[in-house]
């Protein structure tokens, strides 16, 4: 088991993990966050959702300190609502070949980008841009269709797959190999979505790069999560806790399994110390 003593981070997904079905935080959760908060630990958002869909979920929450979003790829400063590090961003040439292997492997498949911009100017890159027929399982009312020449030819931190015939499981299966070490494959629902990103870009390395400014060690970390994109975050966390509620994949790894986010499973456990 991990940490016995109080936490000094405390890292959470937000999709399965903090929001349930009913797409709003329980007020017995945001009670427990902010006594977090107000207790001197940092409590980070870790999850798969881009910086601009980060606010509506620290706003309720109280929290104004820094988000790991994409899966990794970015470091938002939420007070500030500024990018502070972006890593791993794919390059338009690796796009296309991704791209083309894809075709091969998930025919009928549609992408989509997802773009971190320079600022306030280049705010247009922080949507998506989808390809015609491409399907969100969270909605498409925030992206820009665009031939697929456009959706491939600037760098992206996600290269986002579709398809309506598919799990996101068996997705993920088709694939493999065939798209090469160049990058990781990953999922958040099984909606028939999976992410490609940067290799070894995931939450893990977002929290450890966390951590490190809060000069706090791994094992005096906690995680929580419920999907495979969690899986790495709760192995490098000292205590990785599952959502009962989880993917299986996740449930084998994480040190402890708690109760579903229907019943705030996150405040249950923080609950020992806050």
């Amino acid at each position: 088991m991990g940490p016995v003593e109080k936490p000094r981070l405390v890292a959470s997904d937000v999709d399965g993990t903090l929001l349930g079905p009913s797409e709003a935080v329980t007020s017995r959760t945001i009670a427990l966050v902010r006594r977090v908060v107000e207790d001197g630990v940092p409590f980070a958002l870790c999850t798969g959702r881009p910086p601009r869909w980060i606010a509506p979920v620290a706003g309720p929450l109280g929290l104004t300190g820094y988000a790991v979003c994409a899966n990794g790829a970015v470091l938002l400063d939420i007070g500030a609502d500024e990018v502070v590090a972006v890593h791993g961003e794919l390059a338009p040439d690796l796009l296309h070949d991704l791209a083309s292997a894809l075709d091969k492997a998930l025919p009928g498949c549609r992408l989509a980008a997802e773009r971190v911009g320079g600022g306030s100017a280049d705010h247009d890159l922080r949507n998506f841009v989808i390809e015609p027929e491409y399907h969100n399982p969270w909605g498409d009312e925030e992206s820009r269709i665009a031939p697929r020449a456009e959706v491939l030819g600037r760098s992206a931190i996600k290269l986002l797959v579709s398809h309506r015939g598919m799990t996101s499981e068996e997705m993920a299966e088709a694939v493999g190999t065939l798209v090469g070490d160049a990058v990781d494959v990953t999922y958040s629902s099984s909606g028939g979505l999976i992410e490609l990103a940067a290799h070894g870009v995931t939450k893990a390395t977002g929290l450890a790069e966390l951590a490190e400014r809060f000069d706090v060690p791994s094992e005096a970390v906690i995680a929580f999560g419920d999907m495979p994109n969690d899986i790495e975050m709760l192995q490098w966390a000292g205590h990785g806790v599952a959502m009962a509620n989880g993917h299986e994949s996740l449930l084998a790894v994480a040190d402890e399994v708690t109760a579903p986010v229907t019943e705030d499973g996150v405040a249950q456990v923080l609950e020992r110390w806050f």
